[in-house]
């Protein structure tokens, strides 16, 4: 799910019109309509707490980095569990590695 798929049901969820999330975060609402059609990227770090804050949710949940959340494949649970239990320097050989395949993929796309 995209952090805009996220945005847009936590709106839903709270029956509130994009013009509310607007005001109550001190943007437009043509700027929380592009957050949630995934047309604006990379919104700052003070808007994505604001959000949190105001739909009363963990950042990392808003934006997709948590790797408990019910919605997380399985293996991508367990993979990230696994991460957890390497020293220092394996995650870095596999932090390195990822780097690359997202060059790659970068490159492809």
């Amino acid at each position: 799910m995209t952090f805009g798929e996220r945005l847009h049901q936590l709106r839903i969820r709270k029956s509130l019109s994009l013009q509310q999330v607007a005001t109550a975060t001190g943007i437009s609402k043509a700027h929380v309509w592009n957050l949630e059609k995934d047309l604006a990227n990379n919104p700052s770090v003070d808007l994505v707490i604001k959000l949190a804050e105001l739909f009363r949710v963990r950042v990392a949940d808003l934006v997709g980095e948590d790797p408990e959340a019910e919605q997380e494949e399985p293996e991508m649970v367990a993979m990230f569990r696994d991460l957890k239990k390497l020293d220092v320097r394996d995650r870095d050989t596999i932090r390195v590695l990822m780097e690359q395949l997202r060059k790659r993929q970068e490159e492809t796309n």
